[in-house]
């Protein structure tokens, strides 16, 4: 390198230059060496490397003396003093520098001197021999070194002082649930948290969860908070000395740590599902009166339970509204399709009445009544209408009822004794269906809001013609029993009327249940008495067992197929052995006991009552075929009765009635050659009838 070669002026301005040390002056280079290693004793503490850097010079002679010659001379490598501190704060804050010899090179590169280009050094400005220099330049080094002292060891006084000033309490800087705790004792933060956030606890939390905005106690969901646990999340004082002074500038959230009760929590979340959670709501078309309104379509959603819990877990104690996560249902209608169908089918649908034409008279559906029957229903994204007809035809049906006529079946009446067919008439019905097909169009419709009703005839189920060759000309089989008290007459007289007149066409099976209907006071029947568990009672329509057994007496010597009946528990003297029975409904009406018989003849049957105060007769009007003979076994099986008390209320006394198994015989003969035809065993238990005691109350009513 060129001797008059110059470090660029920024450098030289960070660069203290030390003069040119004279190479065959060994003595004072040794004085010198001597000197610079007597440094001061106050920067032993606070001491500073000298390495190697790219910005350093080496001294040279004053001539210009051949770099081959380095070695014999006094060079010295000296990086700048302020361009190449380093301040090491893992170290203590100490700094090492070695000792300055005459003819070292302080921190050499790897590489040898001979490969390091060399410049003078000028000296000082003032500046006399080598000796004076050098200790300028411990003059001008010793300020800053004893500063720098100065300043690691009141650092390292405050590092230390801080450590023991704040150990065991929270770190600087932490927040809970937005209340600072940082610097204090774990006692005192408690407290302070405790101050400011056990109020929340009375107060409800308030969510928002997709398009419900609501509220819930944390009491309600058994939720309380865990000081220490949340204290112990915020850990120790730090130790690294970087971060202790950052935490002078910073926050650090910590999240509370909360308890719930298991069972109240579920519950809880299950209360928030019910206000949070709903379907769908898809678009559709309602009506206020005759005015239409659109319903816009709106998306369900569902709660993310296990999310929402984790939040409320983390985060209620913050006292800020919480977002409680959702999942959202899609709607299938679009609101374009409500307009539509607002637009296209709705509106014009109400915006006049319809005229029905029929025979001979006209019906009028006003916008009232077809909106009451209009309605809309999602399909494939579009609201398709649905009329319901019934309603229509309650609205116009009344217009139109002169038009039609109802069909009615022959009848079999007993006029002076005898039976004689009441002729049919065939009915005359509006066709609904087909009337009403092209309706929704011409509810779309402006003008011609009209329609014309069809009709067509409806043949009676029985006409004069099939019930005349019925067969019904001669009795086939009758029976009688009386002996009823009046209550039970009522009963009896109402059931006999019911009935009588029917028709059982060959093949058909006659219920009289069924045929019936429900026996209640709505239909004129009474409270009568009854057998119930084996004891007396009362019920409404009590005493038609008495009208089921002359009924099944009638039809077992009409020589009918028997199609189920069942016997009273315990026996009644006015009725035969072994022949007849009891039937029961629920109040509902539904059949629990029933009695029925299947006519398995070629001709039908009509049944005919009659009724007196004192007696019930029921007659099977057909064609005979059979005579019959009824014979009845001797008793078997004697029970006596038990002697019991009976209720303190509304209590029958009873003699009681041996119980017994007794069998009955029907046989069947041929009307025309009085051969038999079959004969048919029956064997009924009768239980014994309890004797019944009253007791008498006393005076006292006890």
């Amino acid at each position: 390198m060129p001797q008059d070669h110059q470090w660029p002026e920024s450098h030289a301005e960070k660069t203290d230059v030390l003069p040119a040390v004279p190479a065959d002056s060994g003595t004072e280079a040794t004085e010198n060496a001597s000197e610079a290693a007597q440094a001061p004793a106050e920067a032993t503490e606070a001491t500073q490397q000298i390495a190697p850097a790219e910005a350093t010079q080496q001294v040279a002679p004053a001539d210009s003396t051949p770099q081959s010659a380095a070695p014999a001379e006094a060079t010295q490598q000296i990086a700048p003093v302020e361009a190449t501190r380093h301040i090491t704060p893992t170290a203590e804050a100490t700094q090492h520098i070695a000792p300055v010899e005459a003819t070292q090179h302080i921190a050499t590169p790897a590489f040898g001197p001979a490969d390091l280009p060399t410049q003078r050094i000028n000296p000082l400005p003032g500046a006399g021999e080598g000796k004076q220099t050098n200790e300028d330049l411990w003059r001008s080094l010793r300020r800053p070194l004893l500063i720098a002292a100065g300043v690691f060891g009141v650092l390292g006084l405050a590092y230390v002082t801080d450590l023991l000033v704040t150990s065991g309490d929270v770190p600087r800087g932490v927040v809970v649930a937005g209340v600072e705790v940082g610097g204090l004792s774990h006692s005192e933060a408690e407290a302070k948290l405790r101050a400011e956030l056990e109020p929340r606890l009375t107060q409800p939390v308030n969510y928002t969860a997709g398009d419900v905005q609501d509220s819930f106690h944390p009491k309600d969901a058994g939720l309380r908070l865990n000081w220490p646990a949340t204290l112990e999340q915020a850990g120790d004082q730090p130790l690294n000395p970087f971060t202790r002074i950052s935490s002078f500038f910073s926050d650090r959230e910590v999240e509370v740590v909360t308890e719930a009760e298991p069972n109240q929590l579920e519950n809880a979340m299950a209360a928030l599902r019910q206000k949070i959670d709903h379907k769908p709501v898809e678009g559709n078309i309602v009506f206020e009166g005759a005015t239409p309104k659109a319903v816009e379509p709106k998306n369900g959603q569902q709660l993310d339970v296990a999310t929402a819990q984790a939040m409320i877990l983390t985060d209620w104690a913050a006292g800020k509204q919480l977002t409680l996560p959702v999942q959202s249902t899609p709607v299938t209608i679009p609101s374009e399709a409500v307009q539509a169908a607002l637009r296209e089918v709705a509106t014009p649908a109400v915006s006049g009445p319809v005229i029905v034409h029929g025979d001979g008279a006209d019906g009028t559906l006003t916008p009232e009544e077809i909106a009451a029957a209009l309605t809309f229903a999602p399909e494939n994204g579009n609201l398709v209408p649905k009329i319901d007809q019934k309603k229509i035809i309650e609205g116009v049906g009344p217009d139109l009822a002169a038009t039609e006529r109802e069909g009615k079946d022959a009848e079999i009446v007993f006029d002076g004794g005898a039976p004689t067919v009441v002729p049919s008439e065939d009915g005359n019905k509006i066709k609904w269906d087909t009337t009403l097909k092209p309706l929704l169009d011409v509810l779309k419709q402006q003008e011609n809001r009209e329609l014309t009703a069809e009709y067509e005839k409806k043949p009676a189920k029985v006409t004069t013609e099939a019930a005349n060759q019925l067969g019904i000309k001669e009795v086939i089989g009758e029976f009688t029993t009386g002996g009823f008290k009046s209550d039970s007459g009522v009963n009896i007289r109402r059931v006999a009327e019911e009935v009588n007149g029917a028709i059982v066409q060959p093949g058909d099976t006659f219920s009289l249940n069924g045929h019936t209907g429900p026996r209640t006071t709505a239909e004129g029947y009474v409270p009568a008495g009854i057998i119930q568990d084996g004891a007396p009672g009362e019920a409404v329509g009590g005493g038609i067992s008495q009208f089921a057994t002359t009924l099944y007496n009638a039809y077992y010597f009409a020589g009918m197929r028997d199609a189920g009946h069942q016997e009273h528990s315990y026996y009644i003297s006015r009725y035969p052995e072994g022949r007849e029975a009891t039937v029961f409904q629920n109040p509902d009406g539904s059949s629990v006991i029933d009695l029925s018989f299947t006519n398995d003849g070629q001709t039908g049957v009509a049944i005919q009552t009659i009724w007196t105060p004192s007696d019930i007769t029921v007659r099977l009007w057909g064609t005979k075929r059979y005579d019959v003979q009824s014979v009845t076994g001797p008793r078997t099986n004697m029970v006596q009765p038990e002697t019991k008390d009976g209720p303190a209320d509304n209590c029958h006394p009873s003699s009681g009635a041996p119980g017994f198994t007794v069998t009955d015989t029907r046989v069947l003969r041929d009307v025309g050659s009085g051969a038999v035809v079959r004969e048919e065993n029956r064997t009924v238990k009768y239980n014994a009838q309890n004797t019944v005691v009253c007791k008498r109350k006393d005076r006292d009513g006890d």
